[in-house]
């Protein structure tokens, strides 16, 4: 890893206290298996997945999420951005930056250790390859057996709403 990087990964710095109900994110997660992925308009295919969520000690998570095509390891998707709270609230707020050239605010309620998360505002560049996605709805919930596990809903121009991703990880830092 190229040595810039190093010093975000490798501070020891507390955990600012409106994040203490995330903690439970906080590490390095690896696909456990496989996930999968569907949606009317593609393929349905296989990825493995990395994400990684830390902090500098601000009052944000950083992330950034990495996934690969299960069968060739060729990249597929990336995500990276910050997860905020509102502080004194279970209110929680993901920006994120897609490599596809979509941006987006996700926001929802932490209950226990489950996020729902809804797409308040998406835009995309102005080339983005059609349909466009007008919505996305997002549940991350930590299993009693300790794994991860991530849903992903979409909307587009002409889908409704619907699972296009689920995966479940385990802990690997």
């Amino acid at each position: 890893m190229h040595s810039l990087y190093k010093p975000l990964l490798e501070v020891a710095v507390e955990l600012n206290p409106a994040l203490l109900p995330l903690d439970w994110l906080l590490g390095t997660w690896e696909s456990d298996e496989p996930g999968e992925g569907c949606f009317p308009t593609i393929k349905p295919f296989h990825y493995t997945e990395t994400l990684n969520f830390s902090h500098v000690g601000q009052p944000v998570i950083n992330f950034l999420f990495s996934a690969f095509n299960a069968e060739t390891k060729k990249p597929l998707h990336r995500e990276s951005g910050f997860i905020r709270m509102q502080p004194g609230t279970n209110r929680v707020a993901f920006i994120i930056a897609q490599n596809s050239g979509l941006v987006e605010i996700e926001e929802g309620e932490l209950t226990a250790q489950q996020l729902n998360l809804q797409s308040q505002a998406v835009a995309r560049i102005s080339f983005a390859r059609e349909p466009h996605v007008q919505q996305i709805s997002r549940v991350f919930q930590l299993r009693p057996d300790g794994k991860l596990e991530q849903t992903v809903s979409m909307a587009t121009d002409n889908q409704p709403l619907m699972q296009h991703l689920h995966i479940t990880y385990r802990r690997s830092s």
